[in-house]
């Protein structure tokens, strides 16, 4: 995750491509403003409300280690319906969450969107749809496991 003391590090960048190299050669696009509302692992649970992280809103019976593993983050979206899946690649009917690690460490989630993109909320940062390339660096290092939860039928649909 890239917390406020990791822009403080920075000297508060806000140039993506700076902190994320490869976005120079991946396709991106911002789609939001900066915000410390909530973080990504809470946008990659659509909740933009608060900041999933054990320092914030957490839930009971998760260790409150910061960062959290990769196991105690599997956790927390299987808490919300996902069960580990193969691989990136769109599946129909299904949506599908990223998670990136170092080691055995959760660094950051990315949520697939419907065209087979992706979606992140980057530290304090923006929100942007990316590759799952496009983060792979020292930062957050790279997409380690995926998880995937069938799509919700739409709600309120007249009969």
């Amino acid at each position: 995750m890239l917390g406020s003391d990791g822009l403080r590090e920075m000297g508060m960048l806000t140039d993506l491509i700076s902190i994320f190299p490869k976005l120079a050669t991946e396709p991106y696009r911002r789609t939001s403003d900066c915000t410390f509302d909530y973080n990504c692992f809470a946008h990659a649970l659509d909740d933009q409300t608060q900041r999933w992280e054990p320092a914030f809103s957490w839930p009971d019976g998760l260790p409150k280690t910061a960062p959290p593993t990769i196991a105690v983050l599997m956790r927390l979206f299987r808490m919300h319906g996902y069960q580990p899946c193969g691989g990136p690649d769109a599946e129909q009917g299904f949506e599908k969450v990223a998670i990136y690690g170092k080691g055995n460490k959760a660094t950051h989630a990315a949520k697939q969107l419907p065209d087979g993109s992706w979606t992140s909320k980057l530290g304090d940062l923006d929100d942007i749809s990316h590759t799952l390339e496009g983060l792979v660096g020292d930062m957050y290092g790279r997409p380690l496991r995926y998880m995937k939860r069938p799509v919700a039928a739409p709600a309120n649909l007249p009969p």
